[in-house]
């Protein structure tokens, strides 16, 4: 299990016909590498994530127990080929597309519990609970299905708090200790699935 790479952003418009009450919206979902395995130059990490990542609504993203999200690289080809099929565009997307602070392989969200603890490189991370996609997801994939999908699929990612400030670089290896293994992301995913499928709840 490794860190592929470290992605921030920084909040700005967001366009898209995505939701009625929206033509545009400020977001910092759109995020750049700034390490990666070509590149691995060492990022501050602090309580509140990558230094100079931001976030526009600290309701839904951020803070201490949002400090960072985290995806699968696995994920990949499942929406690149969904959204080649559906826009009808080649997709190709890159490492932080889906909005994510780390990138990473070897670890998926049916091997990974609230309460288990991450280690990469030197620091320490908790992992808090799965990715709620949001209209800003479809705006940002520019496809009104894919916070839809993202649960369907249950390729949700993580978000982690940072027991461990320092510095991190693509590269760097991770370990996973346990924590009490009651609740997998995966069983978030699903049990906010059947939630929204009940209630209708896909704006």
């Amino acid at each position: 299990m490794r860190l592929l790479s470290i992605s921030s952003g920084k909040v700005a418009p967001l366009f898209g016909n995505h939701h009625p009450d929206y033509k545009s919206v400020a977001s910092a979902i759109v995020k750049t590498q700034v390490s990666n395995l070509l590149a691995p130059t060492a990022i501050e990490i602090t309580k509140l994530g990558v230094k100079g990542d931001e976030q526009a609504d600290l309701s839904v993203h951020g803070g201490i127990e949002k400090a960072i999200y985290v995806y699968p690289a696995e994920h990949y080809t499942f929406w690149n080929a969904l959204l080649t099929r559906e826009t009808k565009q080649i997709v190709g997307l890159q490492h932080g597309a889906l909005g994510e602070n780390f990138t990473i392989e070897g670890l998926l969200e049916t091997e990974v519990f609230v309460g288990d603890v991450l280690h990469i490189g030197d620091l320490e991370f908790s992992v808090v609970k799965l990715r709620e996609p949001c209209f800003k997801f479809n705006a940002k994939m520019k496809y009104k299905g894919a916070a839809k999908a993202m649960l369907q699929s249950g390729f949700s990612g993580w978000y982690l708090r940072v027991n461990q400030t320092g510095v991190l670089a693509a590269g760097a290896t991770i370990t996973l200790t346990p924590g009490a293994r009651t609740t997998s992301i995966a069983q978030q995913n699903q049990n906010l699935l059947g939630r929204r499928n009940q209630l209708d709840l896909w704006a």
